[in-house]
């Protein structure tokens, strides 16, 4: 009976343990569950609080696009329609000292706009030794012969996708003909292969019955970038020396500017084709640029000197075609630079060749003239007396020729001012009394 007795009693308590460990396990597997379903639960909380998140953020920098684009929608048509913009009566006009900031629009609400890749100056480096290239449209036609060789050749800087400045040029100041007396003018345009063909589709239909229509664009199979304005500049120079050599003086500047032929024409009265001579806006002690995030940066393995030569701002400057043919072999003997207003003044240097400043080239704009503060910086009567001005939209230069060429334009100013119009010109050479500025001031950073 004992036996009997202590085998139950062990029976039991192995029962009871077995019972024991089978409720531990199951409590230890239910908590299992309970920290998995809590994490899932957390988990789906949080993604849920970033979604929402995301769409107040979304809706909230849409609707200040949307204030920002209607507010300036509602001023530009106010000022169309020449009203100033109203002011709602429940917000009332808070006059402060301090400037607003100016709101420049972006291009498309919410997306960032792409960041350009630095220029790649070794590769320049080593492909800068192919300096030859075909011409694909040329004009034969448009010096032919020493007896309807041009007095003045025009030489404009353009890409294929600015038309519309190539139209308002060859509309203005631009024009082919004879302004005065056995002395015709005649224009050209210098273009290379656009970079990104895509954004410009049959560009080489358009340009090919462009030539057709007009019979003046020189196109060479280069990529019309930045950097290699140099090879258009060379190139120029190329078909000048051998399709225009009799030509007797030569304008070349940007399609962005202003020109007052007349007053080119005037300057050169006096001056004999044969000799050298080359005028414009020149830029003295100028640096070069070593902060990379400019559009004139050169690093010191492309150029180590500390100064530029004397040079011509490229907005526009003349020279004589004697002068033109010496350039042309010039640049031959020197290494092509990325910049082509620096790499002339280095061609000019070697030919020995002194670029004379001209007070009537405003390549880097009008500032309002301290000597004649009553006359406004886009004044007819103020543009009459200059040759070039740079910086020009298209409408600004149509609107510019329309003033100056209108038979009803007055330039007699009332009294206790000037008693006449105030006079830009003057001897080529002839050196302006702030010369000192381009040396003090780090004018190739302004450009």
């Amino acid at each position: 009976i004992s036996i009997v007795k202590t085998k139950k009693r062990e029976i039991l308590n192995l029962f009871c343990n077995l019972k024991v460990v089978m409720m531990r396990r199951v409590l230890h597997v239910k908590g299992d569950v309970m920290c998995t379903l809590v994490l899932l639960v957390a988990l789906c909380f949080l993604l849920y609080a970033r979604q929402v998140k995301r769409k107040i953020h979304g809706s909230t920098s849409s609707s200040r696009s949307l204030l920002g684009s209607s507010s300036h929608t509602g001023r530009k048509e106010a000022l169309q329609a020449g009203t100033k913009p109203s002011q709602s009566k429940s917000s009332p006009q808070i006059r402060s000292r301090s400037r607003k900031k100016k709101v420049i629009p972006t291009a498309a609400a919410g997306k960032r706009l792409p960041t350009l890749p630095p220029f790649d100056f070794e590769r320049y480096l080593r492909e800068k030794d192919k300096r030859s290239f075909n011409l694909l449209i040329d004009q034969p036609e448009k010096c032919r012969g020493a007896v309807s060789a041009p007095y003045l050749l025009i030489a404009v800087k353009s890409t294929a996708a600015d038309f519309d400045k190539r139209q308002v040029v060859r509309r203005t100041w631009g024009r082919e003909g004879t302004l005065h007396p056995g002395r015709s003018v005649r224009t050209v345009f210098l273009l290379g292969i656009p970079r990104n063909r895509s954004s410009l589709p049959l560009w080489d239909r358009l340009l090919a019955y462009e030539s057709q229509a007009f019979q003046d664009v020189l196109l060479w199979d280069f990529e019309d970038t930045f950097f290699n304005l140099t090879l258009k500049e060379t190139h120029f120079l190329e078909w000048v020396n051998s399709s225009c050599p009799h030509v007797k003086f030569i304008f070349k500047g940007d399609a962005d500017v202003y020109v007052n032929v007349e007053n080119i024409l005037e300057m050169l009265q006096d001056r004999e084709p044969g000799k050298d001579l080359f005028v414009g806006d020149i830029i003295m002690n100028a640096k070069p640029i070593r902060r990379r995030t400019s559009k004139y940066y050169i690093p010191e393995f492309v150029y180590g000197v500390g100064l530029y030569p004397s040079y011509a701002g490229g907005g526009g400057f003349v020279m004589s075609g004697h002068t033109a043919r010496r350039l042309s072999s010039a640049c031959q003997q020197v290494e092509l630079f990325p910049i082509d207003d620096v790499f002339l003044g280095m061609c000019l240097q070697l030919i020995g060749v002194k670029p004379l400043r001209h007070q009537g080239f405003r390549t880097f704009g009008i500032p309002r003239p301290s000597a004649a503060p009553h006359l406004q910086t886009f004044d007819p009567c103020f543009y009459r007396e200059l040759m070039v001005v740079h910086s020009l939209s298209v409408p600004q230069i149509w609107l510019m020729w329309s003033l100056l060429h209108d038979p009803k334009l007055s330039c007699h100013y009332r009294t206790g001012q000037t008693s006449g119009p105030f006079k830009w010109r003057g001897r080529v050479g002839e050196l302006a009394a702030d010369e000192a500025d381009y040396g003090e001031k780090p004018v190739f950073l302004t450009h």
